[in-house]
Formats: structure tokens, C-alpha cells, sequence
């Protein structure tokens, strides 16, 4: 089976409407997991047969909103997910700071790729200025148990909306340092670091496509352990590997 990671920031004026379609469209492809829609965009984690499943993402790159969606794929021996839930949501990850959605910033935060950033931590943690790289680790404390990058700041949150008043005590100490914000698939290290240079951290880049993005372009390089993800694969490996399946 092939499982599919992917979100998309895009205004969508009607998402009641879009998530009835992309219900449908998945629906009839046989593919089961979940569907967020909110006005910023699409979330999306789905599993099912390889054709049908990117016959549904280069369906749903042809609406304009979404021609540049990245995927993120990797593979199972079955389908982890009991069924297909479409949900609209009022964020497609809930952060609750409107200068966390590049629609209300108009512009990304600005992003380093996976082999940049395997290139810093093989430099001994300094960027190409030469100034000490520090990793951002925006999950929570469940998933950071199964691993993170050696060496992360981490943060003891149960839900994304904690980060900011977690991370106020780092913010003295991060001055003079490039952080990189990571997450699963970079969602929310996206908005992490969207949100961090709207506050005043113009020190932030995020890492494109997060830690699967990582382990599909680099492996594991300078990454202990598995990512976890939410569905019943539990966590991959940098070979995007499942712990169970």
C-alpha cells in the first residue's frame, strides 16, 4: 500500500464544499484516512492502492489552488487507517495566531532543504556563515520519544498551541544562533517559524518537508531514532520503514 503525507496552504473560499469533494474523490479511489479543509488550505494523510492514490494527488493538482502540492509517499504492507474521516476544521493545524498562516503574512517563512541542512549538522552544527545551528523540535513530547535530531531543543508540550509559552525561556539564549524549526511534514514547523519572525525571530528558517522530507532526500543523517506519525504504523525509520505493519 502506499501512504501519502501532504498539505497545502491556499485560501479556499468554500471549504464545506472542498472537503465534500476531495470525501468523494477519495471515496471512489478506495483510499481511507483523514481529509482536513479550512479556509488557509488542506491537510491531508492517506493510504490505499499506488495508482489510485496518485491518480487522486495529480487529480487534485489540477485545481490551481493546489498544482504546487509536495507529496510526501512512503509504503505498508497494509492500510493504517480504519477509514476515511473528512473533517473542516477552523486551521488545518490548530495554532490559534493568525500570524502563523503565510495567507495573513503573505509569505513563507524563509526554509532550508534536507541536504543543507544534513551539510550544517556535518560541519559540526554551523550554517554557511559560519554560526551555530540549533534544532527546533515543535511536536510534542509523545512523539519526541521516539526520536528526534541528536542534539534538538525539545519542548514538554502535549499540543502545538503550547509552543509559545514554551519556548519564551529559549528565546534569550537563541540570539546569535540559526534555528531550524522541524516537524513531522512541515506543517507545523512551517508555522512555528512563520509565527517566531512575525514575533521578532528573524533567526528562523523551517525545514522543508520536515522530517519525512529529511528521511526521503538525506536518510537519517544526525537523526536518533523514528518519526513518529498518526496512524497504525506508529513511527518510521529514516528508510521510512514502519515500526509495526
Amino acid at each position: 500500500m502506499l501512504n501519502l503525507a501532504a498539505y497545502h496552504f491556499a485560501p479556499v473560499d468554500d471549504p464545506r464544499a472542498l472537503a465534500d469533494h476531495l470525501h468523494e474523490a477519495a471515496s471512489l479511489a478506495g483510499l481511507k484516512g483523514t481529509i482536513l479543509v479550512a479556509g488557509e488550505g488542506i491537510n491531508l494523510f492517506l493510504a490505499g492502492e499506488d495508482a489510485a492514490l496518485r491518480g487522486f494527488v495529480a487529480a487534485l493538482r489540477e485545481d490551481p489552488r493546489f498544482t504546487t502540492l509536495q507529496a510526501k509517499y512512503s509504503h505498508s504492507e497494509r492500510v493504517p487507517f480504519a477509514r476515511l474521516k473528512t473533517k473542516v476544521k477552523p486551521e488545518i493545524i490548530s495554532f490559534r495566531d493568525d500570524r502563523a498562516t503565510p495567507l495573513a503574512a503573505g509569505q513563507r517563512a524563509p526554509a532550508v532543504d534536507p541536504p543543507t541542512l544534513a551539510r550544517w549538522l556535518a560541519q559540526g552544527r554551523r550554517d554557511d556563515a559560519g554560526r551555530p545551528v540549533v534544532l527546533l523540535d515543535t511536536r510534542n513530547a509523545q512523539e519526541v520519544e521516539h526520536g528526534t535530531f541528536a542534539g534538538a531543543l525539545t519542548l514538554p508540550i502535549t499540543r502545538f498551541t503550547e509552543l509559545p509559552g514554551a519556548l519564551a525561556p529559549h528565546r534569550e539564549a537563541l540570539r546569535g544562533t540559526t534555528v531550524v524549526s522541524f516537524c513531522t511534514g512541515g506543517i507545523r514547523c512551517e508555522k512555528a517559524a512563520l509565527w517566531m519572525h512575525q514575533d521578532g525571530m528573524d533567526n528562523v528558517v523551517q525545514l522543508d518537508g520536515g522530517i519525512l522530507g529529511y528521511f526521503e532526500q538525506v536518510g537519517g543523517a544526525g537523526y536518533d531514532g523514528r518519526c513518529f506519525v498518526f496512524d497504525d504504523r506508529v513511527a518510521l525509520d529514516p528508510q521510512l520503514q514502519p515500526l509495526a505493519d
